[in-house]
């Protein structure tokens, strides 16, 4: 309710003080704005405190700047000044005035040109008019002393942006505040705005008349992830200081308890928790007082608790345990030892209740393990690390126990299919799933063509604002490996990797020659038991087969327990990737979020990838059947539209807006 009535206020402001005092009164609108946003923000400060973190409302703390307000629709505006005419897109009127001899250069009382409001209220066919009779681009005026590129940068106006940049504005111009273009973007949090001005040459670490860099706006007035993290694709130093408080921009971060920004710049970009500014105050001194805190994250708790412990402990063990590759040993042969000791548990020689006290036991050593030598960074680590621990024990106890009363035909069906399972994992794991990769200069090309072609270029669908790249259809950012993969499926923590366009048919055969091997172990520990133990499960009741073999050798009833459990999640995985793959035509992505993308609405919630659940698997596969079909193979990598017959429109859509002054 706060917000609206602010808004309400700013609205009347702004509506009173346009067509009616024109550009005589701006200073009483800058005065409502500042006073405005300033109740604004201590109201998201005082959320902060209390809530923890930014408040969800700042995209509307940033649209008091570039709301524009509803104004009636004019139909006669021969009365219209010059300038009223400009703020209004009357262009035909402003060519009227002009051809009859107003000078387009014409300064107003408080030196304002005409192309400041031509370029505010993005007025781009009058801009252009302006810039062709010979409009000065880089004309100061206003009590900010501010060209129409940074007008057109405070409103988050692109495409005025582009047009006066093509047209020879400088962008590192400074205004009476000392900020350049790049900066009150970043102030506004306008990303596209920000991305724009660093490829067309400036640059991410531009310092402000205060020393302060577009990062440090960012970290200190924008509460969403962006442009913050944009930056730091863009390479922004996180180690550069301000020249008034030697603040960095983690400083900022914390001063201004913006959640988002301090886990981004402490877990992603690994920004230094011991750089000092003018008062002695480094991060981590400035953050360990607010650790519980709910505006401070779990992890990046953990981070300032590992600082600070390595910092003051001389212990060797304190040390050994956060050391890197200790933690990385830890997580990799925890489960290789844990899966063997609780093999012996089992098959030792006790009484049931001091077996499953070991296994508690075992269970709490794991558990403080895990808490002393774990590392959140590694935890991909550990699914893996599960997975290739059962299946080495599998071997061992296949040689051991099993091959010696398998026929020998069972055997070789075994090791067979287990090739074929390492090398559809191996491709699986360590293969390229599909990654759009991309350089710095092919960032910037990008960036510019998508500018230059509007706003709609950095929809969501069409641009990873993460990695800077243009978006193929089907394809998604994975938040786990911070990369767009084509053609996303999901991410596998079982293989470490995404599953996307290159990998995704090598991971159905990983699952197919996963769950074949399952059934031939517990094939083999049946003959195991039928040969060793006297199990005849035709004869003997279900129970009295688990007695025989519990007792005849508990490793193999354990191996062969871990193999049915694996098999029966394993086997649900494949049928539904094989139903999604030839009935669906989806991705397990495009299952889950098809409400979020316009082709699968528009095409009332089915895929219009898909032709027939034969034809599915076939073009999945790549296969021609001998000759008898011929798949339809698409490059996914370099996909960005659907076929001509299917209407594609952007994930959201923008509405033209005009700020009337």
């Amino acid at each position: 309710m706060f917000i609206e009535t602010i808004k309400f206020f700013y609205d009347v402001v702004t509506y009173v003080n346009s067509p009616l005092l024109n550009c005589t009164t701006k200073w009483v609108e800058e005065f409502f704005l500042f006073i405005l946003a300033s109740m604004y923000q201590n109201a998201c400060g005082a959320a902060a405190a209390s809530a923890g973190g930014c408040v969800e409302g700042d995209r509307d703390c940033h649209s008091l700047i570039s709301k524009e307000p509803t104004v009636p629709v004019e139909h006669d505006y021969s009365g219209f000044d010059i300038v009223k005419a400009t703020q209004y897109g009357a262009f035909q009127r402003v060519k009227d005035l002009v051809d009859a001899g107003y000078n387009v250069n014409q300064r107003d009382s408080e030196t304002v040109t005409l192309l400041h409001w031509a370029a505010i209220n993005n007025r781009k066919e009058i801009m252009r008019f302006f810039i062709d009779q010979g409009s000065e681009v880089d004309a100061v005026g206003g009590e900010l002393d501010a060209t129409p590129l940074h007008w057109a940068t405070r409103q988050g106006h692109l495409d005025a942006v582009v047009l006066l940049m093509n047209a020879g504005a400088d962008p590192t111009l400074r205004d009476a505040e000392g900020c350049s273009c790049i900066h009150l973007a970043a102030q506004f949090g306008h990303t596209a705005l920000v991305a724009y001005f660093v490829a067309r040459g400036v640059s991410p670490d531009l310092q402000d008349k205060g020393g302060m860099t577009p990062l440090m706006w960012s970290c200190w007035k924008v509460c969403s992830l962006d442009p913050t993290r944009l930056l730091l694709t863009l390479g922004a130093s996180t180690k550069l200081t301000d020249s008034t408080q030697g603040n960095t921009a983690l400083h900022w971060a914390i001063l201004a308890r913006n959640t988002t920004a301090i886990s981004t710049l402490i877990l992603q970009a690994q920004a230094s928790l011991d750089i000092p500014n003018h008062r002695g105050d480094t991060p981590v001194s400035m953050l360990q007082n607010y650790v519980g805190s709910v505006w401070i994250g779990s992890k990046v708790a953990e981070k300032i608790k590992e600082a600070m412990t390595t910092k003051h402990s001389h212990n060797f063990f304190v040390r050994i345990a956060k050391d890197k590759r200790v933690k990385w040993w830890c997580m990799v042969g925890t489960p290789f030892i844990s899966f063997y000791i609780a093999g012996l548990i089992l098959g030792a020689n006790l009484l049931i209740l001091i077996k499953m006290f070991l296994l508690v036991c075992l269970y709490i050593v794991l558990h403080f393990t895990g808490q002393l030598f774990y590392d959140d960074r590694l935890m991909a680590l550990l699914p893996l690390s599960i997975y290739l621990a059962t299946k080495v024990w599998i071997y061992v106890t296949w040689i051991v126990y099993i091959m010696p009363h398998a026929p020998l035909l069972t055997s070789v069906i075994f090791l067979s299919s287990s090739g074929a399972l390492w090398y559809c994992f191996l491709k699986s794991w360590l293969g390229d799933p599909g990654v759009i990769s991309t350089t710095q200069d092919l960032r910037f090309r990008t960036i510019i063509e998508l500018a230059e072609r509007g706003p709609g270029g950095f929809e969501p669908s069409s641009f990873c604002s993460a990695c800077l790249v243009k978006r193929p259809i089907r394809s998604k950012h994975c938040s786990v490996c911070n990369r767009c993969v084509a053609r996303f499926d999901h991410h596998c923590p079982w293989v470490a990797n995404c599953i996307g366009a290159k990998n995704h048919k090598y991971f159905l055969g990983f699952l197919a020659c996963l769950v074949l091997m399952c059934c031939q172990v517990l094939y083999g520990s049946s003959q195991f038991w039928e040969d060793q133990c006297n199990v005849v499960p035709r004869r003997d009741g279900f129970f009295d087969v688990l007695f025989k073999v519990g007792r005849c050798d508990p490793w193999v009833a354990w191996v062969a327990a871990n193999s049915m459990l694996h098999l029966a999640w394993v086997f649900m995985l494949f049928i539904c990737q094989l139903y999604q793959i030839s009935c669906l035509g989806m991705t397990t992505n495009e299952r889950m979020n098809r409400g979020r993308y316009s082709h699968f609405i528009s095409n009332a919630g089915k895929s219009p990838f898909s032709r027939s659940a034969f034809l599915n698997l076939v073009d999945f596969l790549e296969c021609n059947c001998f000759g008898f079909v011929k798949p339809q193979v698409k490059d996914w990598m370099t996909s960005y539209d659907l076929d001509k017959t299917t209407e594609h429109q952007p994930l959201l859509r923008h509405k033209d807006n005009f700020q009337y002054v």
